[in-house]
């Protein structure tokens, strides 16, 4: 039998943050303070989300809105990368949000480094856009794991494939 094993990835689950979105697009339609006003959000691709508004200040609070239901469907904040703040058509301004999963291979290799250093007996081997650990004993894994949970990370990770 092979030896115990984990996947440490970085995923977002698509179909909550569509739901999220769409939650957000019906608040923002009910409520009164955008009464009016050019406020919207388009989920323009899978990885892509576009903000419009009158102003900067309401911009800010139609992200907070988005984030705040991304953050009750269980998205983490840390897969979103804001872009820059850019004027618009109809004297609006949009800024787009893009979605990034998956490890980088700078990112990957920290992981990796980290999970070295622990001085346990497993082995992180890097595959693509996520790290494999193995290891002879099932106590160790979680113990990276663990480790992994404490350390704070640019990205959220997830645990998969736990054998």
């Amino acid at each position: 039998m092979a030896d115990p094993s984990f996947d440490v990835v970085s995923e977002v689950n698509w179909m909550e943050v569509q739901n999220a979105v769409q939650q957000a697009v019906k608040e923002i339609s009910t409520r009164f303070d955008f009464k009016g006003s050019a406020a919207e959000i388009r989920h323009e691709s899978q990885e892509s989300i576009v903000l419009v508004a009158d102003d900067e200040s309401r911009l800010r609070a139609v992200k907070d809105v988005l984030q705040s239901k991304l953050v009750r469907r269980g998205v983490s904040l840390k897969a979103l990368e804001e872009g820059a703040i850019e004027p618009a058509a109809k004297a609006t301004v949009r800024q787009e949000l893009t979605l990034k999963c998956g490890l980088e291979s700078e990112q990957a290799k920290e992981v990796a480094k980290f999970i070295r250093g622990l001085g346990l007996k497993v082995q992180p081997t890097i595959q693509g856009d996520q790290v494999r650990v193995t290891g002879k004993k099932k106590d160790d894994l979680q113990a990276v794991m663990a480790a992994l949970k404490a350390q704070e990370w640019p990205r959220a990770l997830q645990f998969t494939n736990f054998r």
